[in-house]
Parts: C-alpha cells; structure tokens; sequence
C-alpha cells in the first residue's frame, strides 16, 4: 500500500534537493492545472478557506502531495508561485476575476494545510529553502522560499498560520541565520551554537545582524540622536557669546550620528555645512552663518520624530498623494484664472499671489470672504473652490492615504541587516579599504576583529542573553515569564497524566479511561455539515440499493 500523506512528507530530507528551474516550473504548471480541474467554476472564498472546507478536503491535500513526486519540499514553493499567478490573471482579466482569485485563495489554503503536515524539525527547512523557476521570457528568477513568496504577495491566510509564525520568530530571534554562498546567494540555516550553553559560545560579531538585536540598537542609537540633538539646539540660549565659534560636545555627537545615518536628512547636512562655514568665517558673517545653521536644525525636529513605521507611513502617503495634486492644480488654475479676470473686470485688479494666497488659505482651512465682498459672482466662484477643495478633493486625499496605509503596515515589519549606525563609519574608513588589497578570507577575518573590538560590550549583553536569561533555554526564566502546561499541548503526558507523590500513593488516579476513549464521543467537527449531510446521503443510497437487491431477490423466490 502506498505511504500516507504525514509518512511520505516525514521522510522530507532537512536540506533541499535543489531542482532546476525547470522542475520547479513543470511542478507549477501541474499545481495550476489541477486547481483548475478542482475549481472549474467560481466557488465564494469563504467556503476555500473555512477549516471544514468541502472543496480542501484531506483527500485534495494528498492529490496534491502526490503531484509533487519527490519534490514535496518544494511543493509550498510552488503552490504559493501559482497563487501569484492566478491573481496576476484575475487582476489583468476582468470578466475572470472571481474564478481566478478563488483559485489564487486555494492554492494559498493548500500550502497552508501542506505545510501543517511537515514534522516540526524539518518546518524551517521547508518554509527558507529557496527555489528558482522559469520566467515567461525565458530567463531564470532569483532564488526565492516560500516564507518570502508569501511576505511579497502578502499571503495573509499563509502567514497567519503557526508554522510561519515560528520560522517568522525563528528569523527574528537568530535561531536560523541567513548566509550567503560564493555565487552571492543567500541560504538560511538553523544557528548551530544556540545549543551551546557556554558564555563564549555565544560571542560572536555575527549575532549583531540578528533582526532582534539591530531594532534594539537602532532605537537606542536614534534615542541618543534624538538626546543630542536636543542638547545641540540649546546652544544659542546656553551661549549667548558672539565670538563663540567652536563646535560644542552635544554638536559633535549629533553630526557624526547624522553623517553615520548616510545624509538620511537634507535639512542636518545644510546645518552641517552651514555651521562649518559659521567657524572657518568672521566677523557678522560668522555668526550670522551660525544663525542659519541652528534655523536648520530647528526645522528638522518634526521630521526627526517620524521614525520606523511612522516614516515609511509619511513617505508611502506623499507617494501616493500624486493624483490628488494633479487635480488640485488644475482645479487650482482655473479658479485662480477666473478669480483673476472677475478681479480685472471692475479695471482695477490685485496681484495675482493675493488671490493665489486666499485660495491656499480656503485650502488650509482658513477662508477669507472679505475680499470678494464687493463682487457677488467672484463671492460664488470663492464658495464653489471651497467646496470642491473641501467636500470633494481632501475626501479624495484621505482615502489615498487610507489605503497607503493599510498597504504599508502589511508590510512594515521588514527589517534591513547591515553594520547600524554611528559604527559604520569605523567600517567604511578601517575595514573596507583592506577590501581591494587582501583576500576574501583575510578581509572577512579582519572585519570579524573590528567588529568584536567595537562592538565587544553588545555582544557580551547578546551572549549573556542566549547562553543564561533566553526562556526558550531556561526552564526557570520560562516559568518566570509564563504558565507552565498554560493551552495544553498535545502530548501523551498531557493526554494520559499519571499521578505522582502523597496522591499516587494513595491510590488515586486521574486516567482512569484512556484519552481516546474519551474523545471517541466528540463530534467529527473536521468535515462541514454539508460533507456530513452528503455522506449519509450516499450511505443512505447505498442502502436502499442493497434493500432494492434483497427486495428483488425476495420477490424471485416467491414467484
């Protein structure tokens, strides 16, 4: 008999057998092909998704498993790969885009409900291992797994699931690490050391790339910019002296942190050059060049604050504010014309950035009527920019900006890994010039060393964290942190508990019916009701199929 579905994904090896990008594309094209012969016609999501689904039955799941031959690992891959397809056909075929994205929904579920299957320990391996397939140009794709598959195509109903979560969670802590091979790709492996229990272990510069750690440094970098900033724009108060010209302390902290943030803000690097123009110059010249500097600093607070998500939020909306700006200068053009020739009407006509002002001002909330009293047509004309700039396009805005929005926090949890500020100035000035005159082996050593010098006091913090205080190690900060036994895993000692101590000894038992006993009576809540209700059908056809027999039989008999 052939295995079972859980059997033959056990036997899934830990590293990936690597197809080629033909494979990979032959095995989407089965994948599409077979949910085009499961979905012929346009079913309601709901009814894919929901857990007792009538249409991604175990017995789909293993008509799936089995397409995939021996490429099972792969299968996720490419399951997600089809749901992208599908929805570029729904998104580029109108009249299709019902059936296409109900597709697109079960290959999405499918993957999901694959990957449930996957023993625990080989989980990771499945969801990093990275594939590449044919482009419809012929060329071949980057490598690509199927956690980043579904991060780009925001596959919420796959990354919601638990196993995501966990290799998600594995990323971010450092338990898996990505590496990068001599053809510069990059392959994620489980962290080996995070078993050692040893301080030293757990020493290593590589650990500051872990997502965790450089969120955590990063914040505490731009709180001491933030600090310093604010000590910085200070100065003119504390130092009232005209011929003071020196840079103060705070001042070289905040410049060197803006240099390290690789001119991330325009408005510091104006008060940068400013100030250092301020102290090569004299006289009224030199301190009106300092005023100008710190008018600079004082202009880039409000974009200063805008960090993390809330920077990516104000950039993606501004981005995505381009056609209301397209519409408000041309509705813009014409009121300011019209305004205009109203105006010029009487012979006696204003400047034009007057009315250009009051109409910015309508604009910002702030109308001014009282110019146009004196001429009735130009006061309805004034009432109508109000009304079309206030009532139709900011209503226009706020949507635009709602749906950057949503767009953005999907994704705003992307973590960039790289040498965090201020210390990447020590690796551009002291490391990377080694670059073009020794070996690969030997730069790597070299920046291994800076990196454990520069940074020796974090990574002491890091590796003190990992081998004594992380809970997923120590039992005792685990019990600290949470519930022992808290949801109740499913496991046998939880299944069947044996009693221990004063009570076993007195002869008291908890499992005095074996757990599958007990949940024998439990309703079969696996299939929907409309799976139920067909199969009794078909057992009652059955039935009275067998009786029809026994009836014919009967009346033969007695005839």
């Amino acid at each position: 008999m052939p295995p079972a579905a859980d059997e033959r994904i056990s036997t899934l090896s830990a590293v990936s057998l690597d197809p080629s990008p033909e494979t990979v594309t032959s095995l989407v094209r089965r994948v599409k092909i077979m949910t085009l012969k499961l979905l012929p016609v346009e079913v309601p999501p709901d009814s894919i998704s929901d857990p007792t689904s009538r249409i991604i039955t175990p017995q789909v799941i293993n008509a799936y498993i089995d397409a995939a031959g021996d490429f099972m690992e792969a299968l996720p891959y490419c399951l997600l790969r089809a749901r992208k397809e599908f929805m570029w056909e729904a998104n580029h075929n109108p009249a299709d885009y019902g059936e296409n994205y109900a597709r697109a929904t079960a290959c999405e579920v499918l993957a999901r409900r694959v990957v449930h299957q996957v023993p625990p320990e080989q989980i990771s391996a499945v969801m990093s291992s990275r594939f590449r397939h044919k482009e419809v140009d012929g060329d071949v794709s980057g490598r690509v797994s199927a956690l980043e598959m579904a991060i780009d195509s925001h596959c919420t109903i796959f990354l919601s699931s638990s196993e995501a979560q966990d290799v998600v969670k594995d990323l971010w802590c450092g338990r898996t690490v990505q590496v990068y091979d001599d053809d510069g790709d990059i392959s994620f492996i489980p962290y080996s050391e995070v078993t050692y229990d040893g301080f030293w272990s757990h020493l290593d510069p590589g650990r500051l790339g872990v997502p965790r750690y450089q969120n955590i440094f990063r914040i505490a970098v731009w709180f001491l910019f933030l600090f310093s900033y604010s000590q910085a724009v200070r100065e003119p108060l504390d130092k009232l002296d005209r011929e003071h010209k020196d840079l103060d302390g705070w001042e070289v902290v905040m410049y060197v942190l803006a240099l390290a943030f690789s001119l991330e803000d325009c408005l510091l690097t104006a008060a940068f050059v400013l100030r250092v123009g301020g102290i090569a110059s004299t006289g009224d010249q030199a301190a009106n060049l300092r005023l100008r500097s710190f008018q600079c600093l004082s202009c880039a607070a409000p974009l200063l604050w805008f960090v993390g998500t809330m920077q990516i939020c104000v950039a993606r909306m501004l981005k995505e504010s381009g056609f209301f700006f397209c519409l408000l200068a041309l509705l813009g053009i014409g009121f300011l014309q019209g305004l205009y020739a109203l105006d010029a009407a009487d012979g006696q006509t204003d400047h034009p950035t007057e009315i250009l002002n009051v109409l910015i001002q309508a604009l910002l909330q702030a109308p001014n009527y009282e110019m146009f009293n004196p001429s009735p047509l130009g006061m309805t004309m004034y009432y109508l920019w109000n009304v079309a700039t206030a009532v139709i396009l900011l209503n226009v805005l706020i949507s635009l900006f709602s749906s950057a929005y949503e767009d953005v926090v999907e994704d705003a949890a992307a973590e960039r890994v790289h040498l965090p500020p201020p210390f990447n100035i020590i690796e551009i000035f002291l490391v990377v010039p080694f670059e073009f005159f020794v070996s690969d082996q030997t730069y790597a050593k070299i920046n291994r060393y800076v990196m454990s010098v520069v940074f020796f006091v974090p990574l002491c913090m890091i590796a003190l964290y990992e081998s004594q205080l992380d809970p997923s190690k120590n039992r005792w900060v685990k019990d600290w942190f949470s519930s022992p036994d808290e949801g109740g895993e499913d496991a046998p000692h939880f299944q069947d508990p044996e009693v221990e101590g004063a009570d076993a000894a007195r002869g008291l038992k908890i499992s005095k019916k074996p757990f599958q006993e007990l949940v024998a009576a439990f309703p079969d809540t696996t299939h929907s009701s409309e799976a139920v209700i067909i199969g009794e059908v078909k057992e009652l056809k059955s039935e009275i199929a067998e009786l029809k027999r026994m009836i014919a039989k009967l009346s033969a008999r007695v005839g």
